[in-house]
């Protein structure tokens, strides 16, 4: 299914990059830049977790519907980093420069008019908007209670990102994941997107309502082991205040008592799974899920 994933971005990018190259030139090198960025993804833990959820619940691994919707994930996604990169002016994502950096430095190349930063970070927010206009196509054929699950993580999403913005502007950021672990609140712009949402969608996308409240349970406690696990390893979303807070406060004792409780979320999550009907031997996948998760930075 994964595969199949993979081949659904392509195809659909490919796609356009074929209308667009004889209709408008300029227009497919957007569609260039989107595309090359979607393609050093190399993780992909959304359309992961979703095909996760969706086979443990007895979906159909035939059907259509679960692979649009992880890869609409992955494109969703994708447009959360061109524009978190345009606002944090980060010079790199995924080992390459970041979108609005490399457009930058082709207007300075071509010697165009205008302010090369600000083309730069005009186009990149333009390929942010294809992304999210593609992923959208996709999640349209999805039916009614995944599609209402999509669009309510949306909203959620931009909404999120707008406290987590304003928090950091207030002076209000705290990036040691308390909240997280305490238990996480609708804002939270990083696991609870990449674990929640998309396991709540392969549940609805296999007609099992019954297992929504089920993964959501499984999920805060990974999402939180997550989160925990990103702040002691130094993930992508914990920049240099959250090294000096662990300089400060995390010595050889207290780091070990961080990561007995990642254990523990990680056991707490696996005991949930372990209670959920499931799928023949999914139980036991996503314990181990759970394991694999709780061991990358967030």
């Amino acid at each position: 299914m994964l595969d199949r994933v993979e081949e659904r971005l392509r195809g659909l990018l490919n796609d356009e990059h074929r209308r667009w190259r004889t209709a408008d030139t300029r227009g497919a090198g957007l569609i260039e830049s989107l595309a090359e960025l979607v393609a050093v993804g190399v993780d992909r833990v959304r359309p992961l977790t979703l095909v996760t959820g969706y086979l443990a619940a007895g979906g159909d691994p035939e059907a259509p519907e679960a692979v649009d919707a992880a890869a609409a994930l992955e494109l969703l996604d994708t447009c959360t980093l061109i524009r978190g990169d345009v606002r944090d002016n980060a010079a790199l994502r995924r080992g390459i420069p970041a979108l609005h950096v490399s457009r930058a430095a082709e207007h300075e190349r071509n010697g165009w008019a205008g302010e090369a930063r600000r083309f730069g970070e005009s186009t990149a927010t333009l390929a942010g908007d294809l992304a999210l206009t593609l992923a959208d196509r996709l999640a349209a054929r999805l039916p009614g209670t995944a599609w209402q699950l999509w669009d309510d993580m949306r909203v959620e999403r931009a909404v999120g990102t707008y406290a987590h913005e304003a928090m950091a502007a207030e002076y209000l950021d705290d990036p040691w994941p308390g909240r997280c672990i305490s238990g996480c609140d609708r804002g939270c712009a990083a696991g609870w997107y990449a674990v929640r949402h998309p396991l709540r969608l392969g549940a609805a996308l296999a007609d099992r309502p019954d297992l929504d409240a089920p993964y959501d349970a499984y999920a805060r406690s990974l999402h939180a082991a997550w989160r925990l696990r990103g702040f002691l390893d130094g993930g992508p979303e914990y920049d240099w205040d959250a090294e000096l807070l662990r300089e400060i406060l995390l010595e050889r004792e207290e780091r070990g008592i961080a990561e007995r409780l990642i254990r523990e979320l990680v056991d707490r999550a696996s005991r949930t799974a372990a209670a959920t009907r499931l799928a023949a031997g999914w139980r036991e996948e996503l314990e181990a899920f759970a394991v694999r998760l709780a061991a990358e930075p967030a």
